[in-house]
């Protein structure tokens, strides 16, 4: 019986590895998607020339600047997606398979590549998915027609609550520790009476 146990328990411990595959495919996404993002910025920079071209009237010139912030907007938003999928092949493989010995040697490697446990990983991946999630919000912003004053409510509305997300998700990591646990100190020349 305990060597039937021996042998399931490895075999159970050894599944763990089926998340290669996931890695694999997370890496490939995350490079695909930088490629084909770096192809559309890089077609985005050489459309720009026409920008400086004094045959444009100023209605087409405004047209032409729209349309390339939302590209710009729309390259950025590729490489956070690209990061996210990069972020959770690493977190994957660090959590299941092994510990990537480079990136713990290295000074220079940065903090948010090295995961210790689940909940990191999905601390991290909820950081740039939220500022995912904010650039897609300024892009629908400049698409925004107000009609009414409650619109413009709403708009301010929406960025005081993107403002409280990014200081909560800042505050969770202890950035707001100073605030919160300051001691309370005496007023300037009063000595305290034992």
């Amino acid at each position: 019986m305990k060597k039937i146990e021996y042998y399931f328990e490895l075999i159970l411990w050894n599944s763990r590895l089926a998340v290669i595959a996931a890695v694999i495919a997370s890496l490939f996404t995350s490079l695909a998607v930088y490629y084909m993002t770096t192809v559309d910025a890089v077609i985005l920079i050489s459309d720009i020339g026409e920008y400086a071209s004094p045959a444009l009237s100023e209605e087409e010139r405004l047209t032409l600047r729209a349309n390339t912030i939302r590209h710009v907007i729309g390259v950025v938003d590729g490489y956070l997606l690209g990061t996210v999928l990069l972020i959770f092949a690493l977190g994957l493989y660090e959590l299941f398979v092994s510990r990537i010995d480079p990136a713990t040697r290295s000074e220079t490697a940065p903090r948010v590549l090295v995961i210790t446990s689940l909940d990191d990983l999905k601390v991290r991946l909820a950081k740039v998915m939220l500022m995912i999630l904010i650039v897609r919000f300024f892009e629908h912003a400049l698409d925004m027609k107000f009609s009414a004053n409650t619109d413009m409510l709403y708009f301010a509305g929406s960025i005081a609550l993107i403002g409280l997300a990014l200081f909560l998700t800042h505050a969770s990591e202890g950035s707001y520790a100073p605030l919160r646990h300051r001691k309370k100190e005496s007023p300037a020349g009063e000595q305290e009476k034992s």
